[in-house]
């Protein structure tokens, strides 16, 4: 009998508010980038907050906003189930709930903790962010949909060059405090202390954007797009029609270099011969970067290849940061027995890693960091001990759908890109491929889901970031002082509790 009330509670006008705040949270991301309606959401995520009156409510509270957020941002994982439905449809309500439901546990816990501890809103911003940051990293890390990146297009996007996304998504979280403490207390102050962040934010962005950017490159580069749907990209049927039309696309017209997206050979690297042979003469002068799968014994990899003037590899990289249940499974033997296996490895059985990051020297269009797919979401995957003049990133965004992951994942490009000051070329299969210069502005681009090839100028590269000189510094700075400011607040409601006699 008492089940009844207890799901009631669950769906109680509160936690509907917490959820209703995560919604609106998520519309900041792509495709829709409706900036000021998450901001609207996150000023009531903080309201929730400070209404929940014990710790377990907001955490409830905040798993419902983090719920809200992921369910509508990450809405395209059902597509990979979409690809052989027979097969796989039945387990998209327990991918989805899971995955939002598990992601939504890290900001439940910041929620939780900042009214357990008492630190007040300085302490639920710095705990967000801490959470936030746990994401990216935790099980080998899913920052996707970071709420920084609500900026998009934006100039605060800029911010990024300086202090990183996870650091913007603190600023953010900040933001929407300050707000909800000038509802809260009528503050005229704090409105004042709210609008002086933005208007620095939007200041700097401003006069980073009015800067010239750096000359392009001599070289120019050729991305194609052959526009391979996943249901019928490894059709024996098929497979040599999105071959043929790759091929015809890749007329170099004036580039030094043609790119292809991830797995646009379909033989492994063994048997690729006579085809990286005929890439090489139909590219020529010019050199190509295919996608392809590397076998090397009884492992297999999901890997990059610079063909020479003569078909031959000169250069070779294997995808280091793979993605768990896509390209790998966790304890495959146990997952094998309940028919599940990785939807992206061919025959299901999963890739193995690489070594890690590591540049490639594409001759006259100089050294390259190349990013296959999932790991463009990944900040730190973009540091190395050397710097690169470009990034390219090869990926089949074909999975993601036809709405928002692919959008998002461009979204997601343009950000390294700022981060870093670093132009990056996009080279996808069925979009969206683009040359974004380093301050993460499209040049060109070609359309979702549409067939073709376009020939750009490389553009230039910025000076060295800050953001990449000194990592999460900045963000690591923030946090410790958000953390003192609510341990402070702790310290103080501790003491007023005790001369007022509250608990």
């Amino acid at each position: 009998m008492r089940v009844i009330p207890v799901l009631r509670r669950g769906f109680a006008p509160p936690r509907l508010f917490a959820l209703a705040a995560g919604l609106l949270v998520a519309l900041g991301q792509a495709p829709l980038s409706a900036w000021p309606l998450a901001l609207i959401g996150l000023v009531m995520a903080v309201l929730s907050w400070s209404k929940a009156l014990t710790a377990g409510e907001a955490a409830w509270r905040g798993w419902m906003v983090g719920f809200g957020t992921f369910l509508v941002s990450l809405t395209w994982l059902v597509n990979p189930f979409l690809v052989d439905p027979a097969r796989d449809a039945w387990m998209i309500p327990f991918a989805l709930f899971f995955m939002c439901g598990g992601l939504a546990l890290f900001w439940a816990l910041a929620f939780y903790g900042a009214k357990r501890l008492r630190l007040g809103l300085p302490g639920l911003v710095a705990l967000w962010g801490l959470a936030e940051l746990a994401r990216g990293h935790v099980f080998t890390g899913f920052p996707w949909a970071m709420p920084g990146y609500i900026w998009l297009d934006q100039a605060p996007a800029q911010l990024a060059s300086l202090i990183g996304p996870y650091a913007l998504t603190v600023l953010t979280f900040a933001w929407a405090a300050l707000v909800a403490r000038a509802v809260l207390n009528r503050s005229f102050f704090t409105a004042g202390a709210t609008l002086i962040l933005m208007i620095s934010a939007y200041g700097y962005g401003w006069a980073r954007l009015s800067q010239p950017l750096p000359q392009d490159r001599p070289q120019s580069i050729r991305v194609v797009q052959p526009n391979a749907p996943q249901r019928e990209k490894w059709d024996p049927e098929l497979v040599w029609t999105f071959y043929e039309r790759a091929l015809r696309l890749s007329a170099p017209e004036g580039a030094d270099l043609v790119i292809w997206p991830e797995t646009s050979v379909s033989v492994p690297l063994w048997a690729a011969d006579p085809y990286l042979t005929e890439i090489a003469q139909n590219v020529s002068p010019a050199r190509a970067i295919v996608g392809l799968n590397r076998v090397e014994g009884y492992q297999g990899y999901n890997s990059a290849v610079l063909v020479g003037h003569d078909g031959q590899p000169q250069e070779i990289y294997d995808k280091h940061h793979l993605v768990p249940f896509g390209e790998y499974m966790p304890m495959p033997a146990l997952l094998e027995r309940i028919g599940l296996r990785a939807f992206t490895a061919q025959e299901g059985y999963g890739y193995s890693a690489g070594p890690g990051p590591r540049l490639i020297d594409t001759g006259g269009t100089g050294l390259a960091l190349p990013l296959i797919c999932y790991e463009a979401i990944f900040p730190r995957d973009l540091r190395t001990d050397e710097r690169p003049d470009w990034l390219l990133q090869m990926t089949n965004d074909a999975w993601f759908g036809t709405f928002s992951g692919p959008q998002q994942a461009l979204a997601q490009a343009r950000f390294r890109a700022i981060e870093t000051g670093l132009p990056m070329v996009r080279a996808a299969n069925t979009g969206i491929s683009a040359v974004i210069d380093a301050r993460g502005d499209i040049r060109v681009a070609i359309p979702l889901g549409t067939s073709g090839a376009v020939t750009s100028a490389l553009p230039g590269a910025l000076p060295k970031t800050l953001y990449m000189r000194y990592g999460e510094t900045a963000l690591l700075g923030l946090l410790t002082l958000l953390m003192v400011s609510g341990l402070s607040v702790s310290r103080l409601g501790t003491k007023t509790g005790h001369r007022t006699g509250a608990t």
